[in-house]
């Protein structure tokens, strides 16, 4: 497909490569870059290694993905089929991350690709993929190098936002909103993520100094009381990441997060919105957690997935992330379900299962494994967001002597700062 097939404006995709590569990458000179995305995405693919050379790659590597190939496993695929996975290339990933590379995602693909697959197929191939993508990821949750998210309308995803539209305009509305939230329609995107930052970096430190033990949640059937890991930092927008090169990793954010302790959580948490996971719907989650550990869980629609999901491993069941997003985030306020957690995460405050990311602790907790395991940090496998606020969330911080400190109310913030 040529650009003059594309039913968007297209000097919108020049912007966001250049933002993706400036702004979410911070890509240095002499830096390799590991791009993957799915095939569809190659316009963007095209703009992003031009903006990467024009900013000094030393090689930019694509590696692509196909929707058609991804169903030919399930469609065809022998028993072995699901408990494989390329390790040979997550390794190199893996060396090549420790080599200082830099590393970019494109999303695009359709977010229910595998819905109506053998939940245990998709677990196990889920599980394998994972267990092989553990080098490349570690690199990643460690924030030992700078990386970043972006998204490409894909055709697929468009008719799953906007089902009742031709797929031409679909994909064209799907376009406008992603360009709307990466902030690219603006006359200077560059300088409107530089604000956005220092925004969400007032955020942080505000958070960071009133030092909260513990956040409770309530509202939308949620009651959830959320102990902080000892030695947490409050991150969000651009953070330096420990190769000395400031990045923002996902582009759209609206968030600001921190590392829960994996073993103080309490209470019922109800998700606000679905969640896609490997391409499978998964509708109204509630769960129980008991010091940390989920102990009950459910769901309406693909309830056997999410159970295998929190199987994966002893951490899965335990959070990694806590995050904080207003209800009059852009995201939110635009309407869309997006069937895409990049975007959907970024509509609500949500939890994750999982692993913790180790840069959301102090300087001398995060470059220490064995210190952020005893801070209460979880390790595991996977790393999945979901959402539980909404217009009617309220969050309290709590402070070690048990003084509370409004954070939310009605799902916006309580603070002026």
């Amino acid at each position: 497909m040529t650009d003059a097939d594309l039913p968007f404006d297209t000097k919108m995709l020049d912007k966001l490569a250049e933002v993706a590569v400036q702004v979410g990458l911070g890509l240095e000179p002499g830096q390799n870059l590991v791009l993957t995305a799915p095939v569809e995405a190659l316009p963007l693919v095209r703009r992003i290694a031009a903006a990467a050379y024009r900013a000094g790659a030393a090689n930019v590597t694509p590696i692509l993905s196909d929707e058609a190939v991804t169903l030919a496993r399930f469609e065809h695929g022998t028993d072995v089929a699901f408990d494989s996975a390329p390790d040979w290339l997550y390794k190199g990933m893996g060396e090549a991350f420790a080599n200082n590379a830099a590393r970019l995602a494109i999303s695009a693909d359709n977010p229910l690709l595998l819905k109506g697959q053998d939940p245990d197929k998709t677990s196990r191939a889920s599980k394998a993929n994972s267990t092989a993508y553990k080098p490349a990821l570690e690199k990643i949750a460690n924030f030992d190098i700078n990386w970043n998210i972006v998204s490409y309308p894909g055709r697929a995803w468009a008719k799953q936002v906007f089902p009742d539209l031709p797929e031409d305009e679909a994909v064209a509305k799907l376009a406008e909103a992603i360009f709307a939230a990466s902030r690219v329609d603006r006359a200077d995107p560059v300088a409107e993520w530089q604000a956005h930052n220092a925004r969400l970096r007032a955020r942080t430190e505000w958070l960071n100094a009133e030092g909260f033990s513990a956040l409770h949640f309530t509202g939308g059937g949620t009651d959830l009381t959320v102990g902080l890991a000892e030695g947490h930092e409050w991150k969000g927008g651009a953070s330096e990441a420990k190769n000395g090169i400031t990045c923002n990793p996902n582009i759209p954010t609206e968030e600001v997060f921190t590392t829960p302790h994996k073993d103080r959580v309490d209470g019922v948490a109800r998700a606000s919105k679905p969640l896609v996971y490997q391409g499978t719907p998964i509708e109204n989650i509630e769960v129980r957690f008991e010091n940390g550990r989920i102990v009950e869980a459910s769901a309406s629609e693909g309830e056997a997935t999410w159970k295998k999901l929190i199987d994966t491993d002893e951490g899965a069941a335990r959070l990694g992330e806590v995050a904080l997003v207003p209800h009059s985030s852009p995201i939110s306020q635009s309407g869309l379900l997006f069937f895409n957690t990049l975007y959907d995460e970024n509509a609500a405050c949500h939890i994750a299962q999982g692993q913790c990311y180790s840069d959301c602790f102090v300087d001398e907790i995060a470059s220490d494994p064995d210190k952020v395991k005893a801070g209460g940090g979880n390790a595991s496998l996977i790393h999945v967001d979901w959402m539980i606020g909404g217009p009617e969330t309220d969050i309290d911080g709590i402070k070690p002597d048990g003084t509370r400190v409004p954070v939310f109310r009605k799902g916006e913030w309580a603070q002026e700062v």
